[in-house]
């Protein structure tokens, strides 16, 4: 319950206090049919929500002077943009404005063209940006992401392996694509979060995000898995993914509410700080992520930099697994280096110490059930930190 009302209250912070942006905005709307040439005259489909003075469709963007930065959004296989609706109430008001290209949408859809759609979507936006013929001319900011659940999570990576102009990548559950969205990953250099769901047996972490998350080659990546969450739960309800979903286990043991509130708690500060740059959002991402018992995490950055911390030690060449653990914790590193690892229980406690070259087992079984926090140290610097569960 403690964590619950934690989560709600960061929530109401960021939407509603001083803490936020902006005051938030209404909800407008508007689709365009967008049509690509270099593809046979493609045409994509588009529902767009935008920051308003009035809720409606076709209304003019809000007033209040700024521009706004653009949320590329791929649904998951066989679902429906609306199935997001979570996603966009939560997002417009506080200053995005949000595109969700509705093609792909059959039993057999290309991975590939879904990809190059979300990128596509984002360089429209940018085109009616210079068109004063358009509601959005002149509100549209040159920062952006690309984003998705399930199977437009995984296109998402090709999306941004596709187009350099993309500038972050979030995902919810992605799923592996053809051709690979891991292997796209390793072409990703721009900030990257990932959420997860300890209990998604549609796309189970240790098969779909975390070897995504592993083969990322940015210098700013997190994964956030969130303990009892599922894989349909990170959307609304949807049909097609309950009935996927209801066929296979774990099952949940959160509910959606607490699931998206867990997910806003992140996405929120994230977005403020790596498209907005506020830096106190990125400190409250990284002071919350550290006590929160209700996930757990990777990550081998410091969102906001001007703290004066130094990140020089960060990198990309550790992976620690599994997680959640039983017996044994593997940790491989790069070859040749020296590292040492502190692992602290719940309550702050070391409970374990040990320094490696290139790579270590450790054995895990005495230790109590629980969440546990890692620090990674290489060459004197943190190099990765994390929360593990058993």
């Amino acid at each position: 319950m403690k964590d619950i009302k934690l989560h709600f209250f960061v929530f109401f912070l960021l939407t509603f206090s001083g803490v936020a942006l902006a005051q938030p905005f209404q909800i407008g709307h508007a689709t365009i049919n967008f049509t690509d040439p270099a593809r046979g005259n493609r045409v994509i489909a588009t529902e767009i929500y935008y920051p308003s003075d009035i809720s409606g469709d076709n209304v003019a963007m809000t007033a209040t002077a700024g521009d706004f930065p653009v949320l590329s959004f791929g649904h998951g296989f066989v679902m429906t943009w609306d199935a997001y609706q979570n996603f966009w109430t939560s997002l417009v008001p506080n200053g995005y404005i949000m595109v969700f290209p509705k093609t792909e949408g059959s039993f057999s859809p290309s991975h590939l063209d879904f990809g190059k759609d979300l990128a596509f979507v984002i360089d429209q936006m940018n085109l009616l940006n210079n068109d004063n013929t358009s509601i959005f001319y002149n509100r549209i900011s040159i920062m952006n992401s690309v984003m998705g659940h399930s199977m437009g999570g995984g296109a998402s990576f090709l999306a941004a392996q596709l187009n350099s102009s993309i500038k972050t990548i979030v995902n919810f559950a992605p799923a592996e694509t053809n051709p690979s969205a891991v292997s796209a990953a390793a072409s990703v250099t721009i900030p990257a979060l990932i959420f997860s769901g300890i209990n998604d047996c549609v796309t189970p972490p240790n098969v779909h995000q975390i070897p995504m998350y592993n083969s990322l080659s940015g210098t700013c990546k997190t994964l956030i898995n969130i303990i009892g969450g599922s894989h349909c739960q990170m959307a609304n309800s949807n049909f097609f993914c309950n009935v996927g979903e209801g066929s296979c286990s774990p099952q949940p043991t959160i509910s959606r509410a607490i699931q998206h509130n867990i997910i806003n708690t992140y996405l929120l500060p994230w977005l403020h700080y790596q498209l907005k740059g506020n830096c106190s959002q990125g400190t409250l991402f990284d002071s919350q992520i550290l006590v929160d018992t209700a996930i757990t995490y990777q990550k081998n950055c410091i969102q906001c930099v001007d703290l004066g911390i130094d990140t020089s030690g960060l990198n990309n060449r550790i992976k620690v697994y599994p997680n959640p653990i039983n017996d044994f914790l593997e940790i491989n590193g790069a070859e040749g280096k020296q590292y040492q690892i502190q692992l602290y229980d719940s309550q702050a406690k070391l409970v374990l110490e040990k320094s490696f070259t290139t790579t270590t087992t450790i054995e895990t079984s005495v230790l109590a059930k629980g969440i546990y926090i890692y620090t990674i140290v290489e060459e004197g610097k943190t190099a990765l930190e994390g929360k593990i569960i058993k």
